[in-house]
Parts: C-alpha cells; structure tokens; sequence
C-alpha cells in the first residue's frame, strides 16, 4: 500500500488502511466527546485491554460558527500580515545565501516588503472577487449528536461492568 505521495503508507499496527465501518458491541452512549473519552480512560485506568474499543460519532453535522464581520480594512491588514511574514522568510533565506558581508538587511527589507505588497494585493483580489457574498468570518467543526462507546465481543461484558461502575459514582450518565 502506497500514500498519493508515492511513499509506504503508515498506518498503527492493526488499523484498516481504508476507511471501514467500525465493529464492536455498544457499551455506552455519551452525550458529549469529552464524556466518552473519560469512559475509555477509566476503562484503561483499570487494565482495560482499550485496542478493543473504538468511540464512534453518530448523527454526524458541520456547526459553522460565525466569529465576526469581514471588512475591506481586515482583509487588507490580515493579507499584509501574512504576506510580511511570507516575505520575512523569504528575505531570511535569501540574506543567508547571499555572498555580501555586512548586507544581509537588505535583502530581508525587499522581502518583507514585497511580501506586504503581494500580500495585500491577493487578499484585495480574493475578497473582491466574492461581491460581498461571504462578508464574514467563521471557524467550522464536525460534532455528533452522541458518541457510543463499542467494544470488541470478546471483552464487551468487561467493558460495560466498568463503564456502570464509573455511571454510579460519577456524573457520566449511561444511555
């Protein structure tokens, strides 16, 4: 199995090389990540064999949330910002190979201020070309409606003792 890359694929020792389904039996339903995360790490907590147990997201949706309006001023300063840091790197490089003793600032100066420039210019054309249509920031996440806790058969049993234990001293709830 190769990467698109051209290179071996590297994947951990006994994980599936394609995206499969995941296999198991239910031993508990979650109704945050963060309460079936603590379900697996009690489990390993108590000498739980956890190579038997997959979390699984289910009713899967994209949450976008919207961060802040997008303005001519923004996307200028944010686009120069990157820009300069581009061009900083760029006029690094370039003062390092450069052959002239005690002229390395030049050549840092060029790039950063060629980066601010292009910088400023990509982010004036990208912005531009959306006509006002997406005039805001956002920041997306893939959360599920629940997260079930599977096992593999062979140690389900064990599994869901410890996991109802964990139910009635603390406040994980078990569906």
């Amino acid at each position: 199995m190769s990467t698109p890359f051209g290179g071996p694929a590297r994947t951990a020792p006994g994980l599936p090389n394609l995206p499969t389904p995941p296999t198991g039996w239910p031993v508990g339903s979650y109704a945050t990540y963060e309460e079936a995360q603590r379900a697996v790490d009690h489990l390993a907590d108590s000498d739980f064999p956890v190579r038997d147990v997959t979390i699984v997201g289910v009713d899967l949706m994209l949450v976008e949330r919207v961060i802040g309006r997008l303005t001519w001023g923004r996307v200028l300063m944010s686009g120069a910002a990157s820009g300069a840091w581009f061009g900083l790197f760029v006029g690094l490089l370039l003062s390092l190979f450069s052959g002239s003793e005690g002229g390395t600032f030049g050549p840092i100066l060029v790039g950063l201020a060629s980066g601010v420039v292009f910088g400023l210019v990509f982010a004036a054309v990208g912005y531009g070309a959306t006509r006002g249509r997406r005039d805001f920031t956002s920041a997306s996440q893939m959360v599920a409606g629940r997260y079930d806790v599977l096992c593999q058969p062979r140690n389900a049993e064990k599994a869901r003792e410890l996991l109802a234990k964990l139910a009635m001293g603390g406040p994980i709830q078990q569906s």
